[in-house]
């Protein structure tokens, strides 16, 4: 006897959208924009799976640590088994995340297999991205803005790069809806 007899995987999503940029890049508030174009959608907020060890957790830093760094592919790990789960019970999920190493995307890529993977770097320049940091309600005391460089340098040839400086959130997702070939009509149908 199933202990649940509702089937909880359908048709999948047709692919899982992952938002990078440096922290004040708009990350969190598009990908919660773009998941909200669609009938059927996750956010899956990786600093909120970070958030969720309640002892010995590590958030990554200026300074190199060996266990943050094994923290950000734990967290990266939960966000693809969440990903997976959704996307296989036909919820497109959108992830955010600061992937600034290709290792890091490289673990993505090979680990959130079940659909195809858009990858979209939201690139507004660094002091576009430290000044929306400065008036946001999650405020950053540490300027993270020579991560763009350094992701402009490791991964300038991957994914989709969208320079969302001067266009509003609704600008921006339909920038990436336009780059990805995602329609939200078309899967609002098979939901």
């Amino acid at each position: 006897m199933s202990l649940n007899p509702t089937p909880l995987d359908r048709e999948p999503a047709p692919g899982a959208v992952l938002l990078s940029g440096i922290p004040g890049s708009g990350k969190s508030t598009v990908a919660a924009a773009l998941a909200a174009r669609f009938g059927a959608s996750a956010h899956v907020e990786v600093d909120a799976l970070q958030g969720m060890i309640v002892s010995g957790g590590q958030w990554p830093s200026p300074t190199p640590a060996p266990e943050a760094d094994r923290q950000i592919f734990l967290r990266a790990r939960n966000a693809c088994l969440l990903a997976g789960s959704f996307a296989r019970a036909g919820f497109l999920p959108v992830l955010d995340d600061v992937v600034v190493r290709s290792s890091h995307l490289d673990f993505y890529r090979e680990t959130l297999t079940s659909v195809p993977l858009h990858v979209v770097f939201l690139a507004p320049g660094p002091m576009v991205a430290w000044q929306r940091n400065r008036t946001r309600a999650k405020v950053l005391d540490i300027d993270w803005s020579p991560l763009d460089e350094a992701m402009r340098t490791e991964l300038g040839g991957e994914g989709i790069w969208i320079d969302n400086a001067t266009l509003t959130v609704a600008e921006t997702v339909d920038a990436v809806l336009a780059a990805t070939g995602l329609t939200p009509a078309a899967h609002l149908s098979s939901v």
